[in-house]
């Protein structure tokens, strides 16, 4: 249900309503605008009493039920986009962001040069693996605790934002000390027990779409993290599989615009595992732009012939510079469009 609260409502009529929630049984999870709060509320009980209680209660303009599984999450709940803080950025705002760096952290020069590469092509955000789950036991598992190390001595080089990718619920607290945001990798996507520990982790989270998952349940294990405490959430279209074998993945660009109308939540584009060929992450980075997406997250690397990981679908320094030259157009047409897009809401 949604509980939405007259303008100006004083704090004694939302407690008073948070009560009342309460007394049936339902948690209450509230959002406060400058004019209005709305209050979320998530549960089992009986819907249709709470609801012509509630609609009875001084204070209160409406009280709806959501149809969506997802609660939080939905436009249902809360219309106006959501804007997630990163180290000085707003992700979701009027900013077209780009996260870019390796796979994998290898060592001290070949992050260091990456982020110092990324940062002057335009880049605002470094992204590179320290704890990397790979389908072969035999694979690189990454350096760990040296790998977020050398990912905040690049931070503190280029004063770029971190984020790094978490497997496990037992990391969380040890990856939170070093990222500014944690990524929820598309393997981990429905590892229930991680999403519920980052709900409490004090970090954003870049939620990233499962091998095979719907946006449904994509929005479902978005709904699992802001259930939990965190309502800093990005989603992420990295592509799924298909019968296709021409790319790596299938890249859904499609689902960047229903994500818009289902949820109010940030939502960016990985062209790189989208595709799995280098050639190609140019062209579905610049449909990223052209389609409304808050941000890109895009694997680059000094030497991606040597690359441990993923080098096939790595961007060299040169192409990434080369690759952001070419978006500027598209970037400057998206900050127009987002500009009028607020200029409609407001």
């Amino acid at each position: 249900m949604i509980i939405s609260m007259r303008p100006h409502a004083t704090r004694e009529e939302i407690e008073h309503v948070c009560e009342r929630i309460r007394e049936f049984g339902y948690r209450v999870h509230s959002i406060e605008g400058e004019e209005r709060v709305v209050i979320g509320v998530v549960g089992m009980g009986d819907v249709t009493a709470c609801l012509e209680s509630l609609e009875a209660t001084p204070g209160v303009e409406r009280a709806m039920r959501i149809s969506a599984p997802y609660k939080f999450v939905s436009r249902e709940f809360k219309k106006e986009d959501s804007v997630i803080k990163v180290n000085g950025l707003d992700i979701g705002g009027d900013e077209f962001i780009v996260m870019a760096g390796p796979c994998s952290v290898e060592n001290e020069k070949q992050i260091m040069e990456t982020a110092e590469g990324v940062a002057k092509a335009g880049a605002q955000m470094l992204r590179g693996g320290a704890f990397k789950p790979r389908t072969s036991p035999y694979d690189f598992q990454g350096l760990e605790l040296e790998g977020l190390k050398l990912l905040r001595k690049a931070k503190q080089a280029t004063g770029l934002g971190i984020i790094t990718e978490v497997m496990s619920d037992r990391d969380v607290e040890l990856v939170a000390e070093y990222a500014d945001c944690m990524q929820l990798g598309a393997r981990n996507m429905q590892n229930f027990a991680l999403l519920k520990t980052l709900g409490s982790c004090g970090r954003p989270i870049l939620l990233k779409r499962g091998l095979s998952s719907t946006i449904k349940e994509l929005l479902m294990s978005a709904e699992y993290i802001v259930a939990h405490g965190n309502p800093n959430v990005i989603l992420c279209e990295r592509g799924i599989r298909t019968f296709e074998t021409a790319t790596r993945n299938t890249c859904d660009i499609s689902a960047v615009p229903v994500l818009n109308e289902l949820t109010h939540l940030p939502v960016v584009l990985d062209p790189s595992h989208a595709a799995g060929k280098r050639s190609l992450v140019p062209a579905l980075s610049r449909a990223g732009v052209a389609i409304g997406a808050d941000g890109l997250i895009v694997e680059v690397h000094p030497y991606p012939e040597k690359a441990v990981s993923d080098g096939a679908q790595s961007l060299t320094l040169d192409g990434f510079r080369q690759m952001m030259r070419d978006l500027q157009p598209y970037i400057r047409l998206w900050k127009e469009m987002r500009s009028l897009e607020t200029a409609a809401v407001a």
